[in-house]
């Protein structure tokens, strides 16, 4: 039996994810913690889990409080409304993160997401799971964006390129711009690679947008939807860049 524990101060969110939880015969919810002086509180008193569900802003906290006073081996599958605090979330041995509401679907993929870490005779050793959360941490599926009061979930996939600009950076898509609480150093960590390049200090860009490459006098790259700046490959870049297309 897989054991489990969720951290959520939301009693309603909690319930939810108990019952989700009771449709996998495999696990065995052995606490649900509500705050993170109580997380603190059973964490040190307790043995830790296989695996933990836990919201990020909880009522007294960030639930990251708990594990930075009380370090675990469990793995995390973080769930929560925004994805602002995903890049610190994948520092603490998380697999997964799952936006509220939570589906069915989707918490049913990061469970066995989750199994696909477990050694066994055939799968991986400690060293080669460790790699394989490495390599997942570095793609970053969706962003959370506010317009106003309301919240947007943008694709990756739509994301023509993201630019820094008055210490802000921002995501460009063929509906318009929007602005996101990462720096470009972050992007960079859990961007696809193989998508995403970092052309210069200000642009990142996503190859299936490249419309035309100039060569001459210098490098530079004309997406179908780009801010009014012209983008320029860095000229420290420009070997990599051309064997980052050629990939």
């Amino acid at each position: 039996m897989i054991k489990t524990v969720i951290i959520e101060d939301e009693k309603p969110a909690a319930r939810k994810l108990e019952r989700l939880l009771g449709l996998f015969p495999d696990l065995e919810l052995v606490a649900t913690l509500n705050s993170v002086e109580e997380g603190i509180a059973w964490f040190s008193e307790n043995k830790h889990p296989d695996l933990i569900f836990s919201d990020i802003v909880l009522g007294d906290g960030l639930s990251f409080d708990i594990f930075e006073k009380i370090p675990t081996k469990s793995f995390m599958i973080y769930t929560t409304a925004f994805d602002q605090y995903t890049l610190k979330a994948f520092k603490l041995n998380s697999i997964d993160y799952l936006l509220k509401p939570i589906m069915e679907e989707d918490l049913e993929k990061a469970i066995e997401k989750y199994k696909n870490f477990l050694p066994t005779e055939r799968s991986h050793n400690s060293q080669e799971i460790k790699s394989l959360i490495k390599e997942e941490k570095q793609k970053l599926s969706r962003i959370l964006v506010k317009i106003g009061y309301n919240l947007k979930i943008v694709q990756t996939d739509e994301v023509s390129c993201f630019f820094s600009e008055n210490k802000i950076v921002y995501l460009q898509t063929k509906e318009r711009t929007f602005p996101t609480d990462f720096t470009l150093d972050e992007l960079q960590e859990v961007l696809d690679e193989k998508k995403f390049f970092r052309v210069n200090r200000q642009f990142i860009i996503n190859s299936e947008y490249i419309k035309n490459i100039h060569t001459s006098p210098y490098y530079k790259v004309d997406l179908e939807f780009q801010p009014e700046e012209e983008i320029s490959v860095s000229r420290d870049r420009v070997k990599d860049f051309k064997d980052w297309l050629s990939k």
